[in-house]
């Protein structure tokens, strides 16, 4: 087995925090560096949906990868829970609505898929869409509802996986930027804010920010930052049952009466502000979903930058030329999602030297990263 003993994490997003969790509690040495604070990044704009047959309708890597996360899902947050401190987390289902009869044949053959690998779905006409959810437009053709999705709480998810790395000896540095790194001597040195930091492994969870963590020797791959903002609403009323997907807007309802809608796709560069062109958007895309939002008190909106990468799928592995720098990062729309299997990947992959086949079309090499 190959261990090392001294691991840095750069990045506190879910990401991050997920890997120094698992690495943690397999016994590493473990430490966290990020620039502003846990899960202020993409993470705190997130709606925490777990859904990986609707991000991904077509199959191929990415919904093996989701697929494999969902499973994993409800021992990672019993483990977590058991670590740390209870964090809201449902399996009551996604409803994906079709808005006209082309978008509903669309549904159908993706239902006609999931059969075919033993996926419970369930496609409905418009009748029983709205017996499904009461609240959705007469516009709506019908939908697809898949039982076993979901969604989480998203930033507390992460403030729980950082207690609970913590519980397993992880030392968290907030305030600390990562500007660059150097391998030498089969050690990895950092540069930090305040100096120096040596590792003999370093995973990269950087998000949006990776291109800007110089590394001598490595071209790092090209993800860039996506600005999504999200809605949070005060809804008023019959709650929602589920999480509904639509082709201009999702929408998650938690307990308390919050209901969050997101998301903008918006290729602005680090632009992290929230736009009155992007509130109203989103406030557009559900009033004509759901018209009973329209009685619903205007809570907050939130902003995040999505790492996305040219082919829309995350990067994770080793760097090639320098293998004891490792990537977790580029997730963009799924770092919720993909957390626990990302972090299972990684740790299996820096102690124990075993490359999982999934991990094989995500590799940083088909970026030619030299």
């Amino acid at each position: 087995m190959t261990t090392y003993p001294r691991i840095t994490v750069i990045g506190a997003g879910i990401i991050g925090c997920a890997v120094a969790y698992e690495l943690g509690r397999r016994g590493a040495a473990v430490t966290v560096l990020e620039r502003r604070d846990v899960a202020l990044g993409a993470t705190q704009a997130s709606a925490g949906m777990l859904a990986p047959f609707i991000e991904a309708h077509h199959g191929g890597p990415l919904r093996a990868l989701g697929v494999r996360s969902l499973e994993l899902y409800d021992r990672f947050i019993s483990d977590v829970v058991a670590d740390s401190r209870p964090v809201s987390y449902y399996r009551t289902g996604t409803l994906e609505v079709a808005t006209d009869d082309a978008m509903l044949g669309d549904l159908a053959a993706v239902a006609h898929q999931l059969s075919s690998e033993g996926v419970d779905s369930e496609l409905l006409d418009a009748v029983g869409a709205r017996r499904a959810e009461p609240h959705l437009s007469a516009d709506v053709a019908g939908a697809l509802l898949v039982p076993a999705q979901g969604f989480v709480a998203a930033a507390a998810l992460a403030q729980a996986l950082r207690e609970a790395a913590v519980r397993h000896g992880v030392i968290f540095r907030t305030a600390s930027a990562a500007s660059g790194l150097r391998p030498v001597n089969g050690h990895v040195e950092v540069t930090v804010d305040d100096g120096e930091h040596t590792a003999d492994a370093v995973v990269i969870a950087t998000g949006s920010w990776t291109g800007a963590l110089g590394i001598d020797g490595i071209q790092p791959p090209p993800v860039r930052p996506v600005r999504g903002q999200l809605l949070q609403l005060d809804w008023t009323g019959d709650p929602l049952s589920r999480v509904i997907f639509a082709p201009r807007c999702y929408v998650v309802p938690w307990e308390n009466g919050a209901v969050l809608v997101g998301a903008t796709e918006e290729e602005v560069g680090f632009d992290e502000r929230a736009t009155a062109g992007g509130v109203a958007e989103l406030l557009d895309a559900i009033g004509a979903l759901l018209p009973a939002s329209q009685a619903a008190g205007f809570e907050e909106v939130r902003v995040g930058l999505r790492p996305g990468t040219p082919d829309d799928l995350p990067v994770l592995g080793r760097a090639e030329v320098v293998p004891n720098v490792i990537y977790a990062t580029g997730h963009y729309r799924n770092g919720v999602l993909l957390a626990p299997v990302t972090a299972q990947l990684i740790a299996d992959l820096v102690l124990d030297d075993q490359e999982d086949a999934l991990l094989v079309p995500f590799t940083p090499a088909r970026f030619h990263t030299t």
